[in-house]
């Protein structure tokens, strides 16, 4: 690991310890998972579910959780969405993460956990691989980026967008 990949590595580490202390303040329910937990979660899902090399993709990945964590049909916690069976790649919870691309993950997970959204995925609470050919006539697709189609489930005659879009790359 080279000066610059720790100094950045140090520095997610300590956003994170901070993270945790925080979380202490406040009152917060100990049973919800400490916003370390929390953004380590956020970290793997965009991690296993993107080109690890797209931070737009990740970006991408990681609105999607937020906009199922916001939502009454999913878990109201990011590890709840992301630990939910069958939703994100096998092992997300397990794998190990490594290499610049964790680092990379784990910014854009801080990045996404503080507000951050893509400007494109908006309300959009799904997505599968690019290369995927769904036969549903309800899903409207809103952008193509990190290797994933991402898109919205509405009324078949409100979809707009029924095919993937071309890649996008922000």
């Amino acid at each position: 690991m080279n000066l610059l990949q720790w100094n950045a590595t140090g520095r997610i580490i300590t956003l994170l310890a901070s993270l945790a202390v925080l979380a202490g303040c406040g009152g917060r329910d100990s049973r919800t998972p400490a916003p370390a937990a929390e953004v380590e979660c956020l970290a793997r899902a965009m991690y296993f579910e993107s080109h690890r090399s797209s931070r737009d993709g990740m970006i991408a990945v990681g609105t999607v959780v937020m906009n199922r964590v916001a939502s009454e049909a999913f878990p109201n916690t990011v590890c709840g969405v992301v630990g939910q069976p069958n939703q994100f790649a096998p092992g997300v919870m397990t794998k190990t993460m490594s290499g610049p691309s964790a680092a990379l993950a784990r910014e854009a997970a801080l990045s996404v956990y503080a507000g951050e959204r893509h400007p494109k995925i908006e309300r959009a609470k799904f997505f599968h691989a690019a290369w995927y050919q769904a036969s549903y006539n309800n899903m409207h697709y809103v952008v193509t980026t990190g290797g994933n189609a991402f898109y919205e489930k509405r009324r078949p005659e409100d979809v707009t967008s029924p095919f993937p879009l071309p890649a996008f790359r922000g």
